[in-house]
């Protein structure tokens, strides 16, 4: 039977369900908290000046990134880090990706090609909130079991 994993997340929150046969239910497998996307922007962002660097008359200047899509960008990474070690170990055949709809791009963005070949359903919506079985009764909205 094929094994297929389902990412539920959001900027700040993600569990990771597994099943071999959607029909009969999904599993909690783990749960990621990223709290730092939740914090205040002038709470994440340092007191220290921008990358500034003096170099006789020259310098360079970095433009100063949004805190928030920082956090986002970070916690995209460590979803897109544990997808790929369960495909690269075979742990699963299929991949469901629901995410809010801004942070469904963050994450795409992240995925590699092998990862992306493998998301059979996406849906832009957060379900984070919501028990198992509500998730599992939206997903079969999309997908025939």
């Amino acid at each position: 039977m094929a094994t297929t994993w389902i990412l539920v997340a959001n900027a700040s929150e993600a569990r990771l369900f597994e099943s071999t046969k959607l029909s009969q239910g999904i599993d909690l497998t783990k749960e990621f908290a990223h709290p730092e996307s939740r914090a205040k922007g002038s709470t994440l962002a340092s007191d220290r000046p921008g990358a500034f660097q003096s170099q006789g008359a020259h310098g360079s200047f970095a433009e100063p990134s949004d805190p928030k899509q920082y956090e986002a960008e970070r916690f995209a990474k460590e979803l897109a880090k544990e997808l790929e070690a369960g495909r690269t170990a075979n742990r699963y055949e299929r991949l469901i990706l629901v995410a809010s709809p801004h942070f469904y791009g963050v994450l795409k963005g992240h995925l590699n090609s092998h990862l992306s070949a493998m998301v059979t359903i996406h849906i832009s919506k957060d379900y984070t909130k919501l028990a198992a079985k509500e998730v599992l009764e939206h997903i079969r909205e999309h997908v025939r079991i």
